[in-house]
C-alpha cells in the first residue's frame, strides 16, 4: 500500500544534480514549505508541495502519515564509522585525560590494539548482536544508512568474523549497513617486527577471502606515520582494484603524509579526517572526484584542532560529515551532535552541514544515485525531526529529537504515537 507523508512544515528534498554537491550547491537543501512525500514499494514516487504530490494518481488511495507540522528530510547517511567492537576503551579515555598522546597510548598497548584483543575474543554472534543493539541508537538519531568498518581483528579469522557480523546485522535490518574492509588499520603485535609481512598478509590472504565472500564494498587504510605509508597504501589499493573493491582512506589525520594525491590517483570514493592539510591539498580536493569526509566528533573528543571545513567548502570540495563512531576516539552515534560541531566550531552553514550529512554522505558511499535525497526512484529513507525550522537541528544539541525515522517506507523508530 502507498503511503503519503503530509503536513511537513518544511520538507528538505536535497534535490539537485546527480553529483556530490560543491561550493554554493551545498547551500541548497531543496526547501519546500507545506511539503508531502508519496511512497510505494519502499521508494519515493513524488516529493514536493502538498498540492503537487497529492495530485499523483496513487495519492488518493494512500495511507496518510501526518508529520505534525515538523521538518522532514532524508535520513542521515553516516559514511564513516567503526561500530563493531566488544567494549569501550575507558583506560584510553582516562590516560588521555591525564595528558597522554594518542601515540603514547598506542605504544603502551592501548588504542586500536586494545580493541583488537576484545574482538578476537568475541564470537561472531556476540559482535553481530552488539551491532544490532547499536543500530537502534543510530535509528533513534535519524541515521538510516551507516558505513561499518572492520579493522579491529587484524588477522584473517577475526577480520572475516567482523565482516560476517556486519553482514548478519545488515540482513537483520532495519538499519542499512555498508561494509568496509580495514585490515590495514594497524600492525598487530604479532607482526610488529615485520610490518611488510603483515601488509602482504592483508593483500595476499585477507583481501582475496573478503572478495570471495563479497563481504565488503570498500577497502580502507590508515595512511599515517607508524601505520601504513603512502607507498604501502597504493599497493593495497592496486590489489583492491583487481578484486573489484574501491578505496577509502584515513588521510592526513595525525600528520600530513601526502596521501591525498595517491588516493585521488587510485580513484578513492572518499578521503576522511583531513585534519592536517596545506593549501595544495585544498586545491587538489577542489578538483578531485573523492568526497572529503570530515569527522569532527573525534576532534571534539580528543580536543584537537578541527579540519578546515569552511575553506574546503569555499574552495569547491565536496564535503561530507560522519560520526566516526568508535570505542576510542568518538563514542558518538548522534549525527545531530556532529552537525552542531560542524556549524559552531567549523563555521559551516546549517544548510551545508545538512547537505554534508545526507546527499554528500551518500556519495561518500557511492550511493548518491539511490540515497541521500527525496527524489522519485530513490529509497524512501525519511527523518521527521521535532522542529519547525531546519536550522533547529544543529542549533539544539544534547538529546535525539527524531520524531520518527523511516527506512524503505517503513517507520522503524518513533518517539510517540504515529498519526495516520
Amino acid at each position: 500500500m502507498s503511503t503519503l507523508v503530509v503536513n511537513a512544515a518544511q520538507l528538505l528534498t536535497m534535490a539537485g544534480p546527480a553529483l556530490p554537491r560543491r561550493g554554493a550547491q551545498m547551500r541548497s537543501v531543496g526547501l519546500v514549505r507545506r511539503g508531502a512525500v508519496l511512497i510505494d514499494g519502499g521508494k519515493i514516487l513524488a516529493a514536493g508541495s502538498h498540492d503537487l504530490v497529492s495530485s499523483h494518481e496513487l495519492a488518493s488511495g494512500a495511507r496518510r502519515l501526518d508529520a505534525g507540522g515538523r521538518v522532514v528530510l532524508p535520513g542521515f547517511v553516516d559514511s564513516h564509522a567503526h561500530p563493531v567492537f566488544a567494549g569501550p576503551r575507558l583506560q584510553d579515555f582516562e590516560s588521555r585525560l591525564q595528558g597522554q598522546s594518542y601515540a603514547a597510548i598506542a605504544a603502551q598497548g592501548g588504542g586500536i590494539l586494545s580493541t583488537v584483543q576484545g574482538v578476537r575474543g568475541a564470537t561472531q554472534e556476540a559482535l553481530a548482536q552488539s551491532l544490532r543493539e547499536r543500530a537502534g541508537r543510530f535509528l533513534e538519531c535519524g541515521t538510516t544508512t551507516l558505513e561499518a568498518k572492520s579493522g579491529y581483528g587484524l588477522d584473517l579469522a577475526s577480520e572475516l568474523k567482523m565482516l560476517r557480523a556486519i553482514r548478519a546485522a545488515n540482513e537483520a535490518g532495519p538499519l542499512e549497513i555498508i561494509p568496509t574492509f580495514l585490515g590495514a588499520h594497524a600492525v598487530p603485535g604479532e607482526w610488529r617486527h615485520d610490518p611488510e609481512g603483515y601488509l602482504r598478509c592483508v593483500i595476499e590472504e585477507m583481501l582475496p577471502a573478503v572478495a570471495a565472500e563479497r563481504l565488503a564494498a570498500f577497502v580502507d587504510v590508515f595512511c599515517e606515520a607508524g601505520f601504513f605509508s603512502v607507498e604501502q597504501s597504493a599497493r593495497l589499493f592496486a590489489a583492491a582494484a583487481r578484486a573489484g573493491l574501491r578505496p577509502k582512506v584515513h588521510a592526513e589525520q595525525l600528520s600530513r603524509s601526502g596521501s591525498l594525491a595517491m588516493a585521488a590517483a587510485a580513484g578513492a570514493v572518499s578521503v576522511d579526517h583531513l585534519d592536517c592539510l596545506d593549501d595544495s591539498d585544498l586545491a587538489l580536493l577542489a578538483r578531485a572526484d573523492a568526497v572529503a569526509c570530515l569527522v569532527p566528533g573525534s576532534n571534539y573528543f580528543l580536543a584537537k584542532p578541527y579540519p578546515p571545513a569552511r575553506r574546503l567548502v569555499d574552495m569547491g570540495a565536496a564535503v561530507a560529515l560522519a560520526t566516526d563512531f568508535n570505542p576510542g576516539t568518538c563514542p558518538c552515534w548522534d549525527m545531530r551532535m556532529i552537525l552542531s560541531i560542524a556549524t559552531s566550531q567549523m563555521k559551516m552553514a546549517p544548510e551545508e552541514a545538512l547537505v554534508a550529512a545526507t546527499i554528500n554522505g551518500a556519495w561518500a558511499l557511492s550511493l548518491g544515485h539511490s540515497h541521500g535525497s527525496l527524489e522519485p526512484g530513490k529509497a524512501a529513507d525519511l527523518l521527521c525531526y521535532d522542529a519547525e525550522d531546519y536550522r533547529e537541528i544543529p542549533y539544539y544539541f544534547g538529546a535525539p529529537q527524531a520524531a520518527w525515522t523511516m527506512k524503505r517506507g517503513v517507520v522503524v523508530h518513533s518517539q510517540g504515537e504515529i498519526r495516520l
